[in-house]
């Protein structure tokens, strides 16, 4: 696996995410998701870093996180360790908990922060969990929506701060329901899989942290080094494929081996984070859920089939960038 590129700064602004091993769940219950909330309440404090929003999931969370020192890694290894540890032993198991590396968005500023915030809090509503964000009790929309003391190691002021009004915790809730309506997806402002924000802060980024030579074990620098060309890629996939691709672009019934080809260069593009599901859909002629479909499927069908899963690294290893 790929390691991500991490990109460290005092002050820098973090969307993190972690699933479980396998998308097993990483609670069991409730006492597994408050001994993680305490972790986090250490982890602030041991690595000076500033929590902001949180939701627990069964099978992974989400945290908006500030760093006051260029530490991220360190203090998410220590959280997935000190937590790996006190699951187990709280639940009699051993062995690896998390899934891989822990995934991160680098974030532009605070205004960013307001409708992330909100993405992160309505997550059990988009996974049909709750009728209602306030009504799922393991996040912290509660002390945004409302008059719940907030711990003292999550500081909301950050985001709520940016409501202009006499009643910020109503105008929050109603930001909430906004983003919980909206049909276009955060992930139109995600850039190369790797930074939320604006283009020119995409170039910031590139003038102060980018090297001058390709890194294979980081594709997502060798992604914001230049342009990625969807097109040129699916014509080079295709022709190392041996595949038509009008015809599988327009073509409504396919041949089981024509679809795991079709679906390969589907889970590539997906992939990069660089193309949401509508733009990916779009080069395919098929809608976004069509698409979210043919990825859980090429996904499940790669880890079964070691035929499939040395074609799909040797597309990524000679046309990816």
């Amino acid at each position: 696996m790929a390691r991500q590129w991490r990109i460290e700064y005092q002050g820098a602004l973090y969307h993190v995410m972690s699933r479980g091993n396998d998308r097993q769940p990483i609670f069991l219950g409730d006492e597994d998701k408050q001994s993680f909330l305490q972790i986090i309440a250490e982890l602030t404090e041991r690595f000076d870093i500033e929590a902001y929003a949180f939701v627990l999931m069964d099978n992974h969370y989400h945290l908006l996180l500030k760093t006051n020192e260029p530490n991220l890694s360190k203090a998410m290894q220590w959280l997935g360790t000190t937590y790996t540890r006190r699951f187990n032993l709280q639940n009699g198991r051993s062995g690896h908990l998390f899934q891989g590396r822990f995934k991160s968005l680098l974030v532009e500023n605070d205004a960013y922060l307001l409708r992330l915030s909100c993405y992160i809090h309505c997550n059990p509503l988009r996974a049909g969990m709750v009728k209602r964000v306030a009504d799922y009790p393991w996040s912290s929309y509660p002390y945004y929506a409302y008059q719940r003391k907030a711990p003292t190691w999550l500081a909301t002021g950050p985001i709520l701060n940016q409501l202009t009004v006499a009643d910020q915790k109503a105008a929050y809730r109603r930001k909430v329901q906004q983003y919980a309506k909206e049909k276009s997806r955060i992930w139109e402002d995600v850039k190369h899989g790797l930074i939320y924000g604006s283009q020119n802060f995409v170039k910031q980024i590139k003038a102060t942290y980018l090297s001058d030579k390709n890194i294979l074990e980081l594709p997502q620098q060798n992604q914001l080094r230049g342009d990625f060309d969807p097109d040129l890629f699916l014509r080079q996939a295709a022709e190392m494929l041996g595949c038509d691709l009008d015809g599988l672009k327009h073509c409504r019934r396919v041949s089981p081996e024509d679809r795991d080809k079709r679906d390969m260069m589907i889970y590539c593009l997906w992939q990069t984070g660089m193309l949401t599901n509508e733009k990916i859909g779009g080069l395919f002629g098929l809608t976004y859920s069509s698409v979210s479909r043919q990825v859980r499927d090429f996904e499940k069908r790669y880890k079964e089939n070691n035929t499939l899963k040395l074609k799909y690294k040797k597309l990524k290893s000679q046309i990816m960038l």
